[in-house]
């Protein structure tokens, strides 16, 4: 494997980090923005922090469908799951074969104007509107594919995403997208997952330590959404994009990159 162990302090800091992006991606998604980077940091090479990184987002997503689950109301449920677990297989797979240069630049520019749409409509997200897509499978059709895909290729603002998905094209407010976008988040990690299994090994002892900071964290971040009228969501949401921006540009333009 050429990787074989990590002293302690790297498993407390992962740990941690984990914890922490648990909670942020309970909320408003962006919990790869921190894990991936902090594996990264720690030595772990690319690809196995990638699949590494796959086991604990699962324990994360997984613990905050759990907690939102009586709260989720999309209809037709079945077919989102369906095209965004096809998503998600070609993005995985997709792997293999493909560089991320051109895919971060892609992601830049729709990062940024998700983020300028956002914070330049200061009652969007706030209350329920008509939705833009009335046809549900439709919305499924195109966003599980497209986020299924970059979900399984790269990840981080993921959950971001399909929160400004769920509140432009389906008029939803942000307190329920990000109560019912958790599912179709995990459906995409618990994919990806799988394939990363067949195809990479995996750290099983930084996955599972790291869950368990990924389960407290998405516990208490969920448990906070549903105590809460949901006014903060929207600045996080704008903090978290924010940043994520910044990330994908300094990877982008000073060439510090993932190659796959």
């Amino acid at each position: 494997m050429g990787f074989e162990h990590l002293d302690t302090i790297y498993y407390i800091i992962l740990f941690f980090a984990a914890l922490f992006a648990g909670f942020i991606d309970s909320i408003v998604g962006g919990g790869g923005l921190i894990t991936l980077p902090a594996l990264i940091a720690c030595g772990i090479p690319a690809h196995l922090s990638i699949a590494t990184n796959k086991v604990q987002s699962v324990c994360g997503a997984f613990t905050a469908t759990i907690t939102y689950f009586k709260s989720t109301t999309l209809p037709h449920l079945a077919w989102g799951i369906f095209f965004t677990a096809v998503g998600a297989i070609l993005g995985s797979y997709s792997v293999l074969f493909v560089k991320d240069e051109n895919l971060k630049i892609i992601i830049l520019i729709c990062l940024t104007l998700t983020f300028l749409y956002t914070a330049l409509r200061p009652n969007l997200g706030k209350y329920e509107n008509n939705p833009k897509i009335k046809n549900i499978k439709i919305f499924y059709l195109v966003c599980g594919l497209i986020l299924g895909f970059y979900d399984g290729f790269l990840g981080s603002g993921t959950g971001s995403f399909w929160i400004f998905a769920c509140v432009t094209l389906l008029g939803f407010n942000m307190k329920k997208a990000s109560m019912n976008t958790k599912i179709l988040n995990f459906t995409s990690n618990i994919i990806a997952l799988i394939i990363f299994l067949w195809q990479y090994e995996v750290l099983w002892k930084v996955g599972l330590i790291m869950a368990v900071g990924q389960i407290l964290g998405a516990f208490l971040g969920s448990k906070l959404v549903l105590k809460s009228n949901g006014k903060f969501i929207k600045s996080l949401f704008l903090i978290v994009v924010g940043i994520t921006i910044i990330k994908v540009a300094w990877d982008y333009f000073f060439e510090i990159k993932i190659y796959f």
